[in-house]
């Protein structure tokens, strides 16, 4: 499996604070990486180091070996990064349809339940459906090399989590994007050759193949 992008010797303070110590993750293309963790285990900042919203304070990140340790998130989502954050993911003052524009122009949303509710303002949206909305984000069909999820399961009912599930496993399995997700547990549905990595105080506890940590 070749590598797609990767944290080398990461660190990310937060004041005072240090959440990852000198982590090394290296994520490969056409595969699900999982980052497990309780809250506070440096599990969604690894992801918002891999996509530029947090600033190392040691280490790098490269992106088939170049370092891009000092590019912005803007530029990183240009070359075909899509990251979607657990919280604030949809711009509540526009209109669904227009949250769904600004990552492809005249698209439908991926999930049905939002296609009546096109013309809606994305903050009257229940919780569910902003988060519908913000993972149509990673969805839509376009190219994308790397797609990071925080927690794509939260908030959403059961079966609509399992279609979001497989609907990022396709991304991997066919389209050949390097995945990462984070989860406070294990999800089930985890193709053949997908890894887990699990996090603890910003360190790795664990890093192998799902049926391990089993």
């Amino acid at each position: 499996m070749s590598v797609e992008i990767a944290l080398r010797a990461a660190r990310v303070r937060y004041g005072p604070l240090e959440a990852l110590h000198g982590l090394d993750l290296p994520v490969p293309a056409g595969t699900v990486t999982v980052l497990l963790g309780r809250n506070g285990s440096g599990r969604t900042t690894a992801l918002r180091a891999l996509a530029g919203t947090v600033r190392l304070s040691a280490g790098r990140v490269l992106w088939r070996g170049a370092d891009v340790t000092r590019l912005p998130a803007h530029e990183r989502a240009r070359r075909g990064l899509c990251f979607v954050p657990d919280l604030q993911a949809v711009y509540a003052g526009l209109t669904v349809a227009e949250n769904l524009a600004l990552t492809l122009p005249g698209a439908l949303p991926p999930y049905p339940e939002l296609v009546p509710l096109l013309d809606r303002a994305a903050g009257t949206l229940s919780g569910g459906e902003r988060r519908m909305l913000a993972l149509s984000r990673a969805l839509l069909p376009r190219p994308a090399r790397v797609v990071l999820v925080d927690e794509p399961s939260l908030g959403l009912a059961p079966p609509v989590a399992a279609r979001t599930y497989r609907a990022l496993v396709a991304l991997a399995v066919e389209g050949g994007a390097a995945v990462v997700l984070t989860e406070q547990r294990l999800p089930d549905g985890l193709p053949p050759g997908s890894l887990v990595h699990e996090l603890r105080r910003g360190s790795l506890a664990f890093s192998g193949e799902p049926a391990e940590l089993a």
